[in-house]
C-alpha cells in the first residue's frame, strides 16, 4: 500500500500515532489536530483519511479514492471552513477574497454548519468504511455552535472527525475532552527550508524578517510574503518610521485604514514588532504593539486603534 505520509516533512509523532491507531484497528471517534498555523496539520488530516479509507480495497479502488480526495468530491468526507455572512450567503475566507469583499472582523464556524454535520452524519456511508468529517479553525466556533458540535461528539456513529486549532486551550474542556490529541509542532530550520523548496517559495529564505515571523511555519511563511508583497513599498517604509508630527502620524493612520483589511492589519503589527524588536530591541514598543493587536482583533474602529498607536509611537521617540 502507497505511504500517504511519505511526502511529508515533519510531524513524525503524529503520523506515528495516526498510523499507530490505524494498524491496532483503534480509530477514535474525534481527534483534536493541535499546533500552530501552516505547519501541516490539514495535509496530514488528507494522508490520514486516504490511510483509512484504502485499508483492504483493490490498488484500482485505491487510486480512485486517492484521486476523489485530492478533487475534495469524496461522498464520505465533509470539510468544513469558517465562513463570513454575506447578504444571507456564506462564503469562506477565499471566496470572500475572490469577490473583492473586505471584511472588518474574522470569519467562524456558525451553528448552521453545525446542523450540517448532523445531516451529514444521519445517513450511512456510501463508499468508505466511515465518514469522515474535517473542521479547519475549530476555535473559531461561536459557544452555540460548540455546544451543538458537543452532542455530535457524544453520539459520532460510524464517523471520525478532526477539530483542527492552535492550542487545546483555544477549544471548550468539553470538546477537548472528547477528542484523542494529536499534537504539532513547529518545523525546524532545516524542514522549513525543505518545505519551502518544494513549494517553490525558495525566495523566502532570503527574507529573514519574514522567516522570524513564520517561528517554524511553512504556510505562515508563504502567507507572510504574499502580505509583504500586496502592501505598497512606500506604506511599508514609513510605517517602519517613527512619526515626526502629529500630522504624519495621523495621516498614516488614515492610509493603514484605508487600503488594508482587517487581515493585512494583523500582519504589519507582526511585522512591526519582529522589526523593532530586531532593531531596538525595546519592550515598550512591543508591549504597544500587542495592544494594537488586541484592539483590532476586539473589532475597535481600526483608524482609531493605528491613532493612537502613532501618537503614542511619538511619546516614545520623545523618551529617546
Amino acid at each position: 500500500m502507497i505511504n500517504d505520509f511519505a511526502g511529508l516533512v515533519g510531524q513524525k509523532q503524529a503520523i506515528a500515532l495516526l498510523k499507530g491507531a490505524v494498524e491496532a484497528n483503534r480509530i477514535a471517534p474525534a481527534y483534536l489536530f493541535a499546533g500552530a498555523d501552516g505547519v501541516g496539520r490539514s495535509l496530514v488530516a488528507r494522508a490520514f483519511i486516504a490511510l483509512l479509507f484504502c485499508q483492504d480495497v483493490s490498488p484500482e479502488k485505491q487510486v480512485l479514492v486517492r484521486r476523489r480526495l485530492q478533487q475534495g468530491n469524496h461522498p464520505d468526507v465533509l470539510w468544513v471552513e469558517p465562513t463570513y455572512l454575506h447578504n444571507g450567503i456564506r462564503l469562506s475566507a477565499k471566496e470572500a477574497a475572490q469577490q473583492g469583499l473586505k471584511r472588518k472582523g474574522s470569519p467562524q464556524i456558525r451553528l448552521e454548519q453545525i446542523r450540517e454535520i448532523t445531516q451529514f452524519l444521519a445517513r450511512r456511508p456510501l463508499e468508505a468504511p466511515r465518514q469522515v468529517v474535517v473542521m479547519e479553525q475549530a476555535e473559531t466556533m461561536a459557544e452555540a455552535a460548540a455546544n451543538g458540535l458537543l452532542k455530535t461528539l457524544e453520539e459520532p456513529g460510524r464517523a471520525t472527525l478532526m477539530l483542527i486549532a492552535p492550542s487545546v486551550e483555544s477549544l471548550l474542556p468539553t470538546l477537548v475532552s472528547r477528542c484523542q490529541r494529536i499534537p504539532f509542532d513547529r518545523l525546524a530550520p532545516e524542514e522549513m527550508e525543505t518545505v519551502l523548496r518544494q513549494t517553490g517559495y525558495q525566495e523566502i529564505l532570503a527574507q529573514p524578517s519574514i522567516l522570524g515571523i513564520a517561528q517554524g511555519s511553512p504556510g505562515d511563511a508563504i502567507a507572510s510574503f504574499a502580505q509583504l508583497k500586496a502592501i505598497s513599498p512606500e506604506l511599508l517604509n514609513r510605517v517602519t518610521q517613527f512619526p515626526k508630527s502629529l500630522r504624519m502620524a495621523l495621516q498614516l493612520a488614515k492610509e493603514i485604514d484605508k487600503t488594508l483589511d482587517s487581515q493585512s492589519q494583523l500582519w504589519l503589527v507582526d511585522y512591526l514588532q519582529h522589526y523593532y524588536w530586531q532593531k531596538q530591541h525595546q519592550t515598550s514598543i512591543i508591549q504597544l504593539l500587542e495592544q494594537t493587536r488586541q484592539y483590532l482583533k476586539s473589532y475597535a474602529q481600526s483608524r482609531l486603534v493605528w491613532e493612537v498607536t502613532f501618537l503614542k509611537f511619538l511619546g516614545v521617540r520623545g523618551e529617546g
